[in-house]
């Protein structure tokens, strides 16, 4: 078979504006940026559309393929004759060339350009990382000129970032030899970054010129909050570097369908969903969107489900989990040498995982969940029967799809089980109250969502919540960063463990985006490379071709 890239390069891509009039866009309302890529620049219209999130299990070194899903669920639906536009975030180029390669998905269902959208796409995460870096050097600035506003270099919360995987920069020292304050300072990841969070979480742009403007950037040598809209030209300035980004990028899926990518904060280590105005958009120009929350449903989901929804005024009409026998396998406990071997013991220990989210779903959100099976030629009869039968006794339906080789003929089974989850009747719950103390939110969180037992916080964390309450902020909701391998913060607990306490060990305000970060676990704001990154497989052939991506 074809690699990715292979596959995407050779596909015949429609016009951008022949893919904007699917969505009854005009060529006023889109920018174009090249024939295949534009921007939308229309303002939002009625949100009409049905709405569907794709999530997963857990996920493991088999992969699940929840992008690809999405991919060939939209296009499923197209065939069947829905008006359909995918949601989906950006890749961030830390994982490009990191460990996970690529995010467009793959084989037979992929969006594109595909290179396009993992490289530079339209230069919103170079934009996202600019404002950031250029808040930074406004506050160094502020302590170079006699430090007006007062703050304290010691507490100082709002960092450097980058869209790279570079441990290196995760602690450093700036300003030496007398060329500025010297300070410790650190580097997040751009997709970990406030910035990018409020980007995505912006519904205008007067409302993204505010949200700057709240940035906490750190505390007065009086203990006070310090805010970006005190350091003079801040907020215009970045808003000034985020115009362009703020607009939804327009694409097309290797079957035409239109994709609408915008926005990529990690689900790990942020809040893991795409930006609101691209949401909005989708919702306003077609009758289904297809949306996607990063990693498991305890992650990407929660938080498209706790905070999203809330600060968007949207819900799911239906939720799809996505997961595979070899990824069950592997959560139950099998060797990955073994996976392509039935092994009935170990998918049935590691059932429970994939039961553990369509509970969260159905009981915690009350949303109507479809299980949609990412097929293998090495799936075996008797571990699709298991694997129907255990989903069916939690009260859900599984589909088994191939749309990773069938594109979105191999999805349709799976798109009319989810246009009938779309008409089913549900109302919306959430997993905790925004009015509880900070310390609740997160115990609920633990509990309900990854069934721990309880939470344990640092003596940090205490501080920071005190402080947190002290400046009026408690009633905001919370996003856990911690390690996606597991439902605990300890990424060796594979399945559904049980007996496990949560460890926060520090709390980060980001009064800009709206939200409290519990940092769980040994979870890491900037990510490093692996022994063997993908880097050292991307290159370009002799003709000027990448190769490599995936």
């Amino acid at each position: 078979m074809l690699s990715d890239i292979e596959i995407a390069e050779s596909a015949k891509m429609q016009d951008i504006r022949e893919i904007a009039k699917k969505l009854s866009l005009t060529e006023d309302e889109i920018e174009l940026y090249g024939k295949y890529k534009a921007k939308i620049s229309c303002p939002v219209r009625e949100r009409k559309a049905k709405l569907v999130l794709v999530t997963a299990i857990n996920p493991t070194a088999s992969g699940e393929g929840k992008t690809t899903v999405s991919i060939g669920l939209a296009d499923a639906m197209a065939k069947e004759g829905k008006k359909v536009c995918l949601a989906l975030r950006e890749p961030s180029l830390g994982p490009v060339f990191g460990i996970k390669g690529g995010a467009a998905g793959g084989g037979y269902a992929q969006v594109v350009p595909m290179a396009d959208i993992n490289l530079h796409f339209t230069g919103d995460l170079h934009a996202i990382t600019a404002a950031n870096n250029l808040l930074c050097a406004l506050i160094d600035n502020q302590l170079f000129r006699d430090n007006p506003l007062k703050i304290d270099p010691e507490n100082i919360y709002f960092h450097r970032c980058m869209d790279m995987n570079d441990r290196s920069l995760i602690n450093i020292t700036i300003g030496q030899q007398g060329k500025g304050r010297e300070r410790e300072d650190h580097f997040d990841i751009t997709a970990a970054s406030e910035i990018m969070a409020i980007l995505c979480l912006a519904t205008s742009l007067e409302n993204l010129k505010e949200r700057l403007g709240n940035i906490i950037i750190g505390l007065d040598t009086d203990g006070n909050y310090v805010q970006a809209k005190q350091i003079p030209g801040a907020v215009g300035s970045m808003a000034v570097l985020l115009k362009d980004a703020m607009k939804p990028n327009l694409v097309q899926t290797l079957e035409g369908t239109p994709a609408i990518i915008h926005g990529g904060p990690f689900a790990n280590i942020a809040h893991g969903c795409n930006s609101i105005q691209a949401t909005y958009a989708a919702m306003s120009l077609a009758d289904y969107v297809v949306t996607e929350a990063g990693f498991g449903a305890d992650l990407g989901a929660e938080k498209f489900l706790d905070m999203k929804c809330r600060v968007a005024g949207i819900e799911p009409n239906a939720v799809v989990i996505v997961a595979t026998v070899k990824a069950l396998k592997l959560h139950g406990g099998a060797d990955k040498a073994t996976l392509t071997q039935e092994n009935l013991d170990a998918l049935e220990k590691g059932i429970p995982n994939l039961i553990k989210h369509v509970e969260n779903i159905k009981n915690v959100y009350k949303k109507p969940v479809v299980v949609a099976m990412n097929r293998f030629y090495t799936d075996t009869q008797a571990e699709i029967d298991l694997v129907m039968q255990k989903v069916e006794e939690n009260g859900a339906k599984a589909v088994f799809t191939d749309v990773f080789l069938q594109g979105g003929e191999g999805g349709r089974e799976l798109a009319k089980a989810v246009v009938a989850a779309c008409e089913i009747p549900s109302r919306m719950d959430y997993s905790y109250s925004l009015t509880d103390p900070v310390e609740k939110k997160i115990t609920d969180v633990a509990q309900k969502i990854y069934g721990a037992d309880g939470v344990d916080f640092t003596d940090e964390a205490k501080k920071k919540i005190a402080e947190i309450k002290a400046q009026g902020y408690n009633d905001l909701p919370v996003i856990i960063a911690k390690t996606q391998y597991s439902l605990s913060d300890d990424m060796t607990k594979v399945g559904r463990p049980t007996g496990f306490t949560i460890t926060v060990r520090d709390i980060v305000l980001k009064g800009g985006a709206g939200f409290i970060v519990a940092i769980a676990g040994k979870i890491m704001l900037m990510p490093g490379l692996a022994a063997h990154p993908s880097a050292e497989k991307i290159n370009l052939d002799e003709n000027g071709n990448i190769v490599g991506l995936s």
